[in-house]
């Protein structure tokens, strides 16, 4: 890593994407979404919900894969979801995703949920008590920098979503006899893209909190995506 000025760290795939990009061969930016923005029905705090649904499911490997072989498992409906990591590497992947889809990309962001073996009668941490503690880092963000297709998104800071309340983990899995079911409440940044055209992309991603004592206080995100909107080799409009 890269420190540029106190409190930002630039990861090495920004650098690359900086650094390879001419002004000159930018494309007009694309905007995220506004936060209060719906696709089809639902908002911002619904898709992170389902997000976490869908990574979970898969035991992380969403988040896990390092370049892109895992990019399409359980991926359905309008909306296709990108992964970060688990913060200890950087990955680079590559992936075809149909056209027409939007695209939700976490940043850099926080779960908690109730243990997985809690029996009914057991004390749980409280929904209010899962949400303060997945605010805590991302109430110390250091810095946010995202790149698509070598512009950088503006503001990204702005896009931060918190659950709507607590959510359930496993929602299409019942829990064993006399458990309780897992249920989580999420906190980050996030960005929900409109479709991108066909064609090759680009998304790079760094981020990092300045949170010491907490867990995961000091994470760093950094990751990429070349993204191949329609299959490889249509060529861009």
């Amino acid at each position: 890593m890269r420190p540029v000025f106190p409190g930002l760290v630039v990861p090495w795939v920004l650098l690359l994407a900086i650094a390879g990009t001419r002004a000159e061969d930018r494309a007009a930016p694309v905007v995220p979404l506004p936060l209060d923005a719906k696709v089809d029905g639902k908002g911002y705090p619904e898709w992170t919900a389902a997000w976490w649904q869908w990574a979970e499911a898969l035991d992380g490997l969403p988040y896990r894969d390092r370049d892109g072989r895992a990019c399409a498992v359980a991926q359905d409906g309008p909306v296709w979801f990108l992964a970060g990591t688990t913060g200890g590497f950087n990955a680079r992947r590559e992936c075809t995703v149909p056209v027409g889809k939007h695209l939700l990309m976490p940043v850099i962001n926080m779960i908690h949920y109730t243990p997985g073996d809690a029996l009914r009668g057991d004390r749980v941490p409280s929904c209010r008590q899962l949400q303060a503690w997945a605010a805590v880092n991302n109430d110390r963000l250091s810095s946010a920098v995202v790149l698509l297709d070598g512009v950088p998104v503006a503001e990204v800071a702005r896009y931060r979503v918190r659950s709507n309340g607590c959510f359930p983990l496993y929602p299409d899995v019942p829990p064993p006899p006399g458990h309780l079911a897992q249920v989580a409440a999420s906190d980050g940044y996030w960005l929900l893209l409109p479709p991108l055209s066909p064609g090759r992309h680009t998304v790079s991603v760094g981020a990092n909190y300045d949170a010491d004592g907490s867990g995961y206080g000091r994470m760093v995100q950094s990751f990429e995506y070349v993204l191949w909107i329609g299959g490889e080799g249509v060529a861009a409009r």
